[in-house]
């Protein structure tokens, strides 16, 4: 392995740390209860949900509006799709771009919004 190989394996538990605290950063400061931890039916909409969003959108402290806290999403979704859109694709406030979904289209960040400003699934029946 040459010296320049040796820098990166030396540094890669540090960039692996690094990596992991800049995601963790993503969530902000919000003081919304608590809610129920319900998934979006949609397989591949579901995964992406407990993959990217759970983390921090059930989760109080995190500064995130809370899954299915439907007064806590009034205000945000009161700003209309586009703007709502075009921050979850920038990032805003503490929220990291795209939400940590890289893959998600327009389509699918709009869906996951609006699965997570909905009521939970059960209190729809």
């Amino acid at each position: 392995m040459s010296g320049g190989g040796r820098f990166y394996v030396k540094f890669l538990p540090v960039l692996a740390l690094a990596s992991t605290l800049s995601l963790l950063g993503g969530c902000g400061d919000n003081n919304a209860a608590p809610v129920a931890k319900a998934a979006p039916l949609d397989a591949r909409l579901s995964e992406v949900y407990s993959r990217t969003c759970v983390g921090c959108h059930t989760t109080p402290d995190s500064g995130a509006p809370q899954s299915h806290a439907v007064a806590a999403w009034a205000p945000r979704l009161a700003k209309g799709d586009e703007i709502l859109l075009a921050h979850m694709a920038d990032g805003f406030a503490g929220m990291p771009p795209l939400g940590q979904c890289a893959e998600c289209s327009a389509d699918d960040l709009l869906a996951l919004m609006h699965f997570m400003a909905g009521p939970a699934p059960e209190d729809t029946h």
